[in-house]
């Protein structure tokens, strides 16, 4: 019969840690690593008792085995038991092993103080609202955007479209959304996409009513709409260029469109 291992040599060692660490830790450390041992412990003790069972099934086996003589029969059971209790002495010899710890950062101990374990840190987020989590980088909301207009501005109208789809699906509430419908539009105009065009310009001229961007969104979706041969749509925006917007620039260009129409 094998000696019971680990739950009650693990429990003194559980005490003598937390003594040692009472007196160099603050309460928050030592209740985190208080509930952390107690776990280990109570795993430990669940393994220990299902080796104790698997080892009287174990030994049961054997003893009709050697009564009856009729190994064969017995062989696939014996050796399962086996491999099982194998297994759990394993994860016994092993305890930190089996029980996830707190993944704490390693912290340099104050000179003439013993080290202790840190809490872990919570993420940092930018000033601009991007969340920063540690190792891991991230991009802000003015990133994202340069990216999508960089392409746009180099000709690469695919890899706009998908940068500035990408924007506003990651940072609806920004102040660049807006800009960033805008130009989305503008780049699925130059990739003659002329009704994803108009989709964009017209969601930004009814979601954001008041952005500077509203009259050229209101023009190009005349132009886009003139481009399908939609040709009393591409009136009506114009129009509303001319009438909404009478200062603007784009309504001296609507104005000119509108000749040309007619």
């Amino acid at each position: 019969m094998r000696k019971k291992t680990g739950s009650r040599a693990l429990v003194i060692f559980m005490a003598g840690a937390v003594l040692w660490l009472a007196g160099c830790a603050n309460h928050a450390d030592f209740v985190e690593l208080r509930d952390h041992l107690l776990t280990v412990a109570k795993t430990q003790d669940q393994d220990q008792k299902r080796l104790d069972a698997l080892q009287r099934r174990l030994e049961s086996l054997e003893r009709v085995k050697d009564i009856e003589s009729v190994r064969p029969k017995f062989d696939p059971k014996f050796d399962e038991l086996s491999a099982r209790i194998q297994k759990l002495e394993s994860r016994l010899a092993k305890p930190d092993e089996t029980v996830g710890s707190p993944s704490v950062p390693r912290v340099e101990p104050v000179p003439g103080e013993p080290a202790r374990p840190s809490k872990p840190q919570k993420p940092a987020s930018s000033a601009d609202g991007a969340t920063m989590l540690p190792g891991i980088p991230t991009i802000t909301p003015t990133s994202a955007f340069n990216l999508a207009y960089n392409d746009y501005l180099n000709g690469k109208y695919e890899l706009a479209v998908a940068g500035f789809q990408r924007f506003v699906k990651d940072f609806p509430g920004t102040s660049l959304t807006p800009n960033a419908y805008y130009w989305l539009g503008e780049s699925s105009y130059q990739q003659k996409d002329y009704v994803r065009a108009m989709q964009s310009f017209e969601y930004l001229s009814a979601e954001y009513p008041g952005n500077e961007k509203v009259p050229a969104a209101l023009f190009k979706s005349g132009l886009a709409a003139g481009e399908t041969g939609d040709l009393a749509k591409s009136k009506k925006n114009l129009k509303r260029v001319i009438e909404e917007f009478p200062t603007s620039d784009e309504a001296k260009l609507a104005k000119n469109k509108l000749a040309e129409i007619r």
